[in-house]
C-alpha cells in the first residue's frame, strides 16, 4: 500500500477506452496510492482520485510535446523517498508527485524520458 506499482495494461484498457483517440493505445501504467500514470503512444494521462471515497476523478492529459522539462529529486539514485516534477509549457508551477520506498520512480522516469526525448 502506498507504493507505485506497474498495472496490467489489459486490466485498465477497457476502463480508458472511452477517452482514447483512434490509433492510441496504452503502453504502460503505474498506480501511486490512488493516482495513476498512464503512458500511451500519444500522451501521458495523470489520473487523480479526489475526496475521501475517490468518487471524483481528474484525468489530466499531457501531450509529450508540451513537457518542457522534468526532474527526479532525491538524495541519490536509490533514495527511499523521491519527488517527480514535470514542467508543462505555459505553466510556471510543475506537477509534483511523491514517491516512497519501493516505488517505481526510476521506471516512471525512464519511460517519461523515452517519450519526451524522442
Amino acid at each position: 500500500m502506498g507504493h507505485a506499482s506497474e498495472v496490467s495494461v489489459e486490466k485498465i484498457a477497457q476502463e480508458f477506452q472511452p477517452i482514447l483517440i483512434e490509433g492510441e493505445r496504452i503502453e504502460k501504467a503505474f498506480r501511486l496510492i490512488r493516482d495513476m500514470f498512464i503512458f500511451t503512444n500519444k500522451r501521458l494521462i495523470l489520473v487523480e482520485k479526489q475526496g475521501m471515497t475517490g468518487s471524483k476523478v481528474d484525468y489530466q492529459t499531457i501531450p509529450y510535446s508540451s513537457i518542457k522539462k522534468f526532474s527526479k529529486e532525491s538524495a541519490g539514485l536509490l533514495d527511499l523517498d523521491a519527488e517527480l516534477k514535470i514542467w508543462i509549457t505555459g505553466e510556471a508551477t510543475p506537477i509534483q508527485k511523491e514517491f516512497r520506498k519501493g516505488d517505481s520512480i526510476n521506471e516512471v522516469y525512464r519511460i517519461l524520458s523515452q517519450y519526451v526525448l524522442k
